[in-house]
C-alpha cells in the first residue's frame, strides 16, 4: 500500500534558498510585434518569397522562422528582382533606399519602427532649420545609418563621451542632438552631459528618443539586478537593446550578467554557487525561448519564476498602411 499523503519533497539548504526573478516587462515591444507580423501577413497575402532588407528585427531566431516560411532577407536591394515585393525593417532607412526602390519599381512595405520614424522626422526638422545635429549612437547601426541618410551633411556621430572633444560645428549656438532608440538611458545622458559642456546652448529633441520599451526593459533589470547572483539576457549579439540590458544589469549591482541567444548557450559553471537567477530579455526576443530559459534553470534545482512587474506596456502600433490597403482590397482586414 502506498504510504504517499502528499508531503512535498525536502529540499536542500541549497535548493530552499535558491530564487528566480523574472523581469517584466521583457521581450517583444509594439514596434518588434509590428514587423514581424507585417512580414507573416504579407507572405499569406502575396506568397514566397517576400523580400527584407536587412534582419526585420535583430534576432536569429526570428530570422531564421520567417525564412522557414519564404522570407528572403537581403542586405541590399540590387538582390531584389525588380518589381518584388521589399519590406523594410523596423530599425528604417534612408531617403536614398526609398529613391533605390522606386527607381527599380519595387513594391515597398515600410515596417519602420514609428519610433524611429519620429526621430526621423527631429532630424529632417533640425535639419530645416539649420541645425548641426549630433546624432549619439552606434556606428554601423541600421537605424544610424537610416536616420544619418536624412540629412546628411547636418548630422555627425557621436558614439560616446570620448568622442566629443572632436566635435567640430558652425556655429555652437545652434547644435541639436538627436539618439538611436535602443541605447542605455545611463549612456546616452552621459554624452549629452559632456555635450553640453562644450555647448551649453544645446538643444534637446522635443521628446525622448529613446524608446519607452527600450528604457522600460532597462529599468526592469535595474529593479532586481541588486538581488541577483546571476543574470540572463535573451537577445541575439547585434541587438543593441540586449546587449545593454547586461550592462545595464552589471552597473545595477549583478554579481554576474550573460547575454544568450537561448538556453543551449548558457555555461552551467555560471551556476556554481548561485542562489538568484534573474532573467530577461530585450526587445525582439519571442517569449518561447524565455521559457527555455526558464526550463534549463528548473532542470537544475531552481523554483519557479517570480515575476517581478515594473511597468505596465499596452501600446499597439498599426499595420505599415500599403499593407492595411492590400488586405482590405483582398476582404482580409
Amino acid at each position: 500500500m502506498s504510504t504517499d499523503l502528499g508531503t512535498p519533497p525536502v529540499l536542500s539548504p541549497d535548493e530552499a534558498e535558491r530564487a528566480v526573478l523574472l523581469a517584466a516587462p521583457r521581450g517583444y515591444c509594439a514596434g518588434v510585434d509590428r514587423a514581424v507580423v507585417t512580414v507573416e501577413k504579407a507572405l499569406d497575402l502575396y506568397g514566397s518569397p517576400v523580400y527584407v532588407r536587412k534582419q526585420i528585427v535583430h534576432n536569429k531566431h526570428v530570422v531564421s522562422d520567417l525564412e522557414s516560411r519564404g522570407a528572403v532577407f537581403v542586405e541590399e536591394l540590387d538582390e531584389v528582382p525588380a518589381g518584388a515585393t521589399v519590406v523594410f525593417s523596423a530599425h528604417g532607412v534612408s531617403p536614398e533606399v526609398h529613391r533605390q526602390a522606386e527607381e527599380r519599381e519595387l513594391k515597398t512595405i515600410d515596417a519602420t519602427c514609428p519610433l524611429v520614424t519620429k526621430v526621423h522626422h527631429e532630424a529632417k526638422r533640425f535639419a530645416k532649420d539649420d541645425y548641426d545635429i549630433l546624432l549619439i549612437g552606434h556606428e554601423g547601426h541600421e537605424e544610424v545609418e537610416g536616420t544619418a541618410g536624412e540629412a546628411p551633411e547636418h548630422i555627425q556621430l557621436v558614439q560616446g563621451p570620448e568622442d566629443v572633444a572632436g566635435i567640430e560645428v558652425r556655429d555652437p549656438s545652434r547644435v541639436a542632438w538627436l539618439s538611436q532608440t535602443t541605447l542605455s538611458v545611463d549612456e546616452t545622458m552621459a554624452t549629452v552631459h559632456a555635450i553640453r559642456e562644450r555647448f551649453p546652448e544645446l538643444l534637446d529633441p522635443p521628446s525622448d528618443d529613446i524608446c519607452y520599451a527600450t528604457q522600460n526593459r532597462q529599468l526592469a533589470v535595474k529593479e532586481i539586478a541588486a538581488r541577483s547572483d546571476l543574470v540572463v539576457v535573451v537577445g541575439s549579439a547585434n541587438s543593441s537593446n540586449s546587449v545593454r540590458l547586461a550592462e545595464v544589469a552589471l552597473e545595477a549591482g549583478a554579481g554576474a550578467a550573460y547575454r544568450v541567444d537561448d538556453a543551449s548557450e548558457i555555461d552551467e559553471a555560471w551556476l556554481d554557487g548561485v542562489r538568484t537567477v534573474s532573467v530577461t530579455s530585450g526587445a525582439s526576443v519571442p517569449e518561447a525561448l524565455v521559457q527555455g530559459v526558464l526550463a534549463f534553470l528548473a532542470e537544475r534545482g531552481y523554483p519557479d519564476a517570480e515575476a517581478v512587474h515594473s511597468a505596465e506596456e499596452s501600446l499597439i502600433f498599426a499595420l505599415p498602411k500599403e499593407l492595411r490597403r492590400d488586405l482590405k482590397a483582398a476582404g482580409r482586414s
